[in-house]
């Protein structure tokens, strides 16, 4: 599975973008997808995840709210919607993706995922 990821650029305070994730064979039912980001100096975090088959989500409390993940089946697209930005949101962040046969567990961890795009840049000015 490649992945390309997409839509990040600069926005104030308060705005909005929205990430896309697009792979390069259909991301069959026993995947699962995440969403990462990594700020200067600091560890790549997990902000966002999706089982493919069935379509549940997950969410650190720190973006709860604010960032909504989906998927396209047709498109084989993973999107972020991130609303309500903070400077603090600021990073690149990183679609992956990991194989997801038991379909009851929710990876968040860097090393658990096999496949990761190229990472986006998303700044948010004060």
């Amino acid at each position: 599975v490649q992945l390309q990821a997409s839509g990040g650029g600069l926005v104030q305070a308060g705005g909005f973008l929205r990430l896309s994730c697009a792979a390069s064979k259909r991301a069959s039912s026993n995947y699962f997808m995440g969403w990462f980001r990594q700020a200067p100096g600091k560890e790549r975090d997990f902000v966002a995840g999706i089982r493919w088959s069935g379509g549940s989500t997950y969410y650190p409390d720190s973006v709860k709210g604010r960032f909504t993940i989906s998927r396209d089946n047709a498109k084989n697209t993973v999107y972020l919607q991130m609303n309500s930005l903070k400077p603090e949101d600021t990073a690149v962040y990183y679609c992956a993706a990991v194989r997801d046969p038991i379909g009851n567990y929710v990876y968040t961890g860097v090393g658990e995922y096999g496949y990761w795009g190229q990472g986006t840049q998303v700044t948010v000015s004060s």
